[in-house]
């Protein structure tokens, strides 16, 4: 077990972190014609509207919150005033509410993709795995909160930010060690979390990377009516 435990989140975290990386690299070099969102607006706008606000204001709360969350110290926390069980009530808090707002804006984006038949025929293998991927990672991480709610000592959320520290500080040994023993809902979780790392760069993912800053500062667009 402890060798599947090491491979599991002291090796794939490294893989699928590679792949991220240099695949991204690779798609953008190689193959920039697909580098886009494919959008479905054209076949349907109302419910992709109320679906995608919810989602991307739930998704973008929650990657923040695990940055910020998983890669700070515990000791600039406790430099802050913040305990480790409050920090736990808080991340509990603020990812269910969040949580909660991307979970009904994915359901309601699923249920359009594979009960609209003209989005679900534009639609490829990869952009229903990737939003079912997406939807289960989310469901796990609403579930873990009850499972936090078992134990608000902290010390499972210790063990996360362990591992997580401890694999950008590339001790993959060590950060495999730090989650041996936490409950299996944190470990599928993250397990989960790498593999959407993994599949990242073949998927519609990669606009993430292309932040439109220059739309700002771009110049108008003159709209003419035809009358």
């Amino acid at each position: 077990m402890s060798y599947l435990n090491n491979l599991a989140f002291g090796i794939y975290p490294y893989i699928a972190l590679s792949v991220f990386v240099l695949g991204s690299m690779l798609r953008y070099d190689r193959d920039q014609y697909t580098w886009r969102t494919g959008s479905s607006q054209l076949l349907e706008s109302k419910q992709l509207r109320k679906g995608s606000i919810a989602f991307h204001i739930g998704i973008i709360a929650i990657l923040a919150g695990h940055f910020v969350g998983l890669l700070t110290p515990s000791e600039v926390w406790h430099v802050l005033g913040v305990s480790t069980q409050v920090k736990q009530l808080i991340a509990m808090g603020l990812g269910g509410f969040f949580g909660i707002i991307c979970f009904y804006g994915m359901t309601i984006l699923i249920k359009r993709r594979l009960g609209n038949p003209r989005i679900r025929a534009n639609s490829s293998r990869m952009d229903i795995a990737i939003l079912l991927l997406l939807y289960a990672q989310l469901i796990l991480g609403l579930l873990s909160i009850f499972v936090s709610m078992g134990h608000l000592d902290g010390e499972e959320m210790l063990k996360l930010m362990s591992w997580a520290q401890n694999i950008v500080i590339l001790n993959g040994s060590t950060a495999a060690a730090a989650i041996s023993d936490v409950h299996p809902i944190f470990k599928l979780h993250v397990f989960l979390g790498m593999t959407l790392f993994l599949v990242f760069p073949f998927s519609r993912l990669v606009h993430v990377w292309s932040v439109p800053v220059k739309y700002f500062s771009r110049n108008y667009q003159v709209v003419r009516s035809k009358g």
